[in-house]
């Protein structure tokens, strides 16, 4: 073989080796959830849609929204029921940890007959001092925070979805500018690995909402349903952890955790001291960072008219948290971030 037949030899592997790798990574896209890659001084823009104060698992997820350095929080906002008294806790908590540059918006008002079950932490806490800013169309924030961003957003859904759906019905363009992220549906479980699907709270609760938000079209979307987030529970030493913690966003937790448990009808305070409730909405936290320790399946999901989120192949593909890889080692990063030592990276300063 002569030296120029080497050469071009050489350029035709070469050539053939980037097509292949270039297609392999065109392949690979189409099946895996989005990840953003998170580098030094590179955080994700988010914002967190939640319905605090009905279950306490959303006081959770907050705070490890807080003590995860990877994300740059744009907006916070609060959806399902009294949202204003809701507000009144959301802003507490950020006051608490040091983080009211975090703008909050308060969303769709809805039954105000309730209250709710953190009402008591917020008994002396007056609102109308809190120095961040409070938008009160918390939908028309959403749509804004989207729509200004240079790059996606990251929407974090852990409730019922009347305010997101709101806001695709304003401005239906927000989808192809954002990334969605929620605690929602029952693929092939239940509640607690039941081994049957059911119709899950966030979805049926507001089936129309869903409806809209499953059908719009997310630059990626990713859920944890029951069959994953709803094995979440910290006991024993885990727990104790953070039950003895002296970080702020443990304390934030364990002390709207007590005035919870104080307030609900059939609970057991002793759990207090040993266990947290199903901390269902902390996955879907986890997974607006990245997918590691979760079997992933990229399935057609359609939310049908009695409220179950079926398998469809026709319908739009979802990145479905469907398996634990290590269930231990999530339940190792919820209590590491939530204890992390005061002044450290990613932890809550001490007021």
């Amino acid at each position: 073989m002569n030296t120029a037949s080497g050469y071009l030899m050489l350029v035709v592997l070469l050539i053939t080796a980037l097509v292949t790798f270039g297609w392999c990574l065109q392949e690979s896209a189409g099946s895996e959830p989005a990840e953003r890659s998170v580098g030094k001084g590179v955080k994700i823009p988010v914002i967190l849609d939640t319905d605090i104060c009905d279950d306490i698992d959303d006081t959770w997820a907050v705070a490890l929204l807080l003590q995860s350095p990877e994300f740059d929080v744009k907006l916070i906002t609060t959806a399902v029921g009294d949202t204003s008294a809701k507000t009144k806790v959301l802003a507490k908590i950020l006051q608490t940890a040091g983080r009211t540059d975090i703008p909050i918006g308060t969303g769709i008002v809805g039954d105000l007959k309730k209250g709710h079950r953190q009402d008591e932490w917020v008994k002396d806490f007056d609102l109308s001092k809190y120095a961040g800013k409070i938008y009160p169309d918390g939908v028309q924030a959403i749509i804004d925070t989207i729509m200004k961003s240079p790059e996606p957003i990251t929407l974090i859904a852990i409730g019922p979805l009347p305010n997101v759906a709101a806001a695709l019905e304003r401005e239906p363009n927000i989808a192809k500018k954002a990334r969605f992220v929620g605690m929602h549906g029952s693929v092939r479980r239940g509640y607690g690995g039941s081994p049957k699907p059911q119709r899950e709270y966030n979805v049926v609760t507001f089936l129309k909402a869903s409806q809209t938000v499953f059908t719009a079209d997310w630059v990626d979307m990713t859920i944890t349903p029951l069959d994953t987030c709803s094995l979440v529970v910290l006991k024993r030493d885990k727990y104790k952890k953070v039950l003895d913690s002296n970080n702020p966003a443990a304390k934030i937790v364990i002390d709207n955790y007590r005035v919870w448990l104080k307030s609900g009808k059939k609970m057991n305070e002793a759990d207090i001291n040993t266990r947290s409730s199903t901390l269902f909405d902390t996955v879907a936290v986890y997974l607006a960072i990245k997918t590691d320790l979760l079997e992933m399946e990229n399935l057609g999901i359609r939310v049908t008219n009695d409220g179950m989120t079926a398998i469809d192949e026709n319908a739009r593909k979802v990145n479905c948290a469907t398996k634990w890889k290590d269930l231990g080692a999530f339940e190792d990063f919820l209590v590491e971030r939530l204890t992390l030592p005061i002044g450290s990276a990613g932890a809550i300063k001490q007021e």
